[in-house]
């Protein structure tokens, strides 16, 4: 019997690494194929002649995007509207999770309804434009991170962290004077990396792909961020290079609509990829010992 379920197991991890690397085979082909196309030649690209592998390998593309100004404009935009907003945001999202972790706060269940609230139930895109436009964000970058700066759904996985935290730590800390605040930043945050880690990369990503709330809110074109610069690129495929601020005619008779796109795509995806090397060390334990009680 011992034997029978020793095949079982390593059937089931067989089966589990072939299911996953087979997903993983099928997610990554289409980016493989905006790198082969942001790499291949005009006529590869036009003719249809690219799939996995650069045709006619050329990195004239790149060059062509990135000394855009348009595009550097876009891309320092979403540099800077994602690092502020993922400082500010976990700051107040610890801020918030803090006192609700504590039991013996009066209103505790209240103020944890109202939260939930939020989640359920929104004033709608007019009254909150409206809202925006009286309080002089529209067309400044901080209205790109300021009205969702906190996540409810993070700010929970946060209280649940801190929660697990033995309250014995912050007693001995504030037998020695410390205040709350002080508890909370030299105390309860340095045991909370993993979960703030993984909150980081939660909110980075969000702030990084956010196109929606820039259409809505800015009308500047040295306002817009990376997102809304690319969504403008696709939707303008015939006349991409009327979308350029910097037109190099001799480099632009080297390279193709479908080349521009797929470069500009890559060049905006590299930089949130490389924030996962440095936080995947904490993100399965943040997620686990934040969602698990006990």
């Amino acid at each position: 019997m011992r034997q029978k379920t020793s095949i079982l197991d390593k059937v089931f991890v067989v089966s589990n690494y072939t299911f996953f690397i087979f997903m993983g085979v099928i997610t990554i082909f289409p980016f493989l194929n905006l790198i082969a196309k942001s790499m291949s030649s005009e006529a590869a690209v036009i003719s249809g002649q690219v799939n996995l592998l650069p045709v006619d390998l050329q990195f004239g593309t790149y060059a062509y995007v990135i000394s855009d100004k348009l595009f550097q404009s876009a891309f320092i935009n979403s540099v800077i509207v994602t690092v502020a907003g993922t400082l500010l945001s976990l700051i107040m999202t610890a801020l918030s999770a803090y006192p609700l972790s504590k039991p013996k706060l009066r209103g505790r269940k209240i103020f944890i309804l109202m939260f939930v609230f939020t989640m359920l139930f929104s004033g709608g895109l007019i009254p909150t434009y409206l809202l925006i436009r009286e309080l002089g964000l529209v067309n400044t970058l901080p209205v790109l991170f300021l009205p969702g700066m906190i996540s409810v759904f993070n700010m929970l996985v946060i209280k649940s962290y801190f929660e697990n935290i033995p309250e014995a730590l912050e007693e001995s800390a504030k037998i020695d004077g410390a205040s709350n605040i002080r508890t909370l930043f030299q105390v309860v945050l340095p045991l909370s990396l993993p979960v703030l880690a993984t909150i980081a990369l939660f909110y980075a990503v969000a702030f990084w792909n956010d196109f929606f709330t820039a259409m809505i809110y800015i009308n500047s074109p040295d306002l817009k961020p990376l997102q809304l610069y690319l969504k403008e690129l696709l939707a303008s495929a015939n006349n991409i290079f009327l979308k350029l601020d910097t037109i190099d005619v001799n480099m632009a008779m080297n390279v193709s609509p479908q080349a521009i796109q797929s470069a500009s795509i890559i060049v905006a995806t590299i930089p949130i990829l490389l924030v996962y090397p440095f936080l995947q060390k904490y993100f399965v334990k943040g997620v686990m010992l934040g969602s698990v009680k006990g």
